[in-house]
C-alpha cells in the first residue's frame, strides 16, 4: 500500500503545481484577506472539489467522461465564460485598503468562484479524470482508495499553503494596497490568458 500512497503523492503534486486559474484564484484569496481565516472558504471549496473529482476518477468516471467529446467541448465553453467572469471580479476590486475592505468577495461568492475555477476548469478535470483516473487502474481494493487519498491530501495541504503565501507575502510588503493592486492586476490578466488559451483549443476543436 505504501508504494501506492507515495505514488498517489507525486502524481498529485505534479499535476497541481503548474500555473493555473485555481492555483491564482486561492493565493489572490489569501493575499486579499486582513485574516487567513478569510480565505478558508476558498480554500475548502477547492480542497473538497479536487477530493470529489479524484474520487470519482478513481471510481471509473474517467472512462465515460473521455468517450464523449461534447462534452469535453461544454466543459470548454462554460470554463470560458467563467474564466472571464472571474478576471473581472478581480481586475476591478484591487484594492485592500479599509475603504474597499467592505468590497471583498462574499463567502458565498468565494465559494461560486473557486468551484467555477474548479469543476470548471476543463483542464483541470481532465488532468484529474484522466490522469489520475488512468493511474488508479494500477490498484486494486483498499490499495486503490489509499492512492485516491494520498492524492486529495496533496490539494489540502497545497491551497492551504498557497492561500498562506498568498496572506503572508502582501503582509510583509511595504506597502499592502499597492501590492495587492499589482497581485490582482497580474492575476487577472493571467486569468484572461487562460481564458484565451482555451478560446483557441474551443476553435480547433
Amino acid at each position: 500500500m505504501l508504494p501506492a500512497i507515495i505514488h498517489g503523492f507525486f502524481l498529485a503534486l505534479g499535476l497541481i503545481l503548474p500555473l493555473g486559474a485555481q492555483n491564482i484564484f486561492i493565493f489572490n484569496q489569501g493575499a486579499r484577506s486582513k485574516r487567513f481565516t478569510e480565505a478558508l472558504p476558498s480554500i475548502l471549496a477547492a480542497s473538497l472539489s479536487d477530493t470529489l473529482l479524484i474520487f470519482l476518477a478513481v471510481a471509473g468516471v474517467s472512462l465515460l467522461i473521455r468517450s464523449f467529446p461534447l462534452l469535453q467541448n461544454i466543459f470548454l465553453v462554460i470554463g470560458l465564460i467563467f474564466l472571464i467572469l472571474i478576471g473581472w471580479t478581480i481586475w476591478k476590486n484591487p484594492s485592500a485598503d479599509k475603504k474597499n475592505q467592505s468590497q471583498r468577495l462574499s463567502i458565498k461568492k468565494q465559494i461560486l468562484f473557486t468551484l467555477s475555477v474548479s469543476l470548471l476548469n476543463p483542464h483541470a478535470v481532465m488532468d484529474t479524470i484522466g490522469i489520475i483516473g488512468t493511474n488508479a487502474l494500477h490498484y486494486s481494493g483498499s490499495t486503490k482508495w489509499a492512492f485516491a487519498a494520498s492524492c486529495a491530501t496533496v490539494s489540502w495541504i497545497w491551497f492551504s499553503g498557497l492561500s498562506l503565501a498568498g496572506h503572508f507575502l502582501t503582509e510583509r510588503l511595504a506597502s499592502r494596497s499597492r501590492s495587492l493592486v499589482l497581485i490582482n492586476k497580474v492575476s487577472a490578466l493571467i486569468i484572461w490568458g487562460i481564458a484565451l488559451y482555451l478560446g483557441f483549443v474551443l476553435l480547433r476543436t
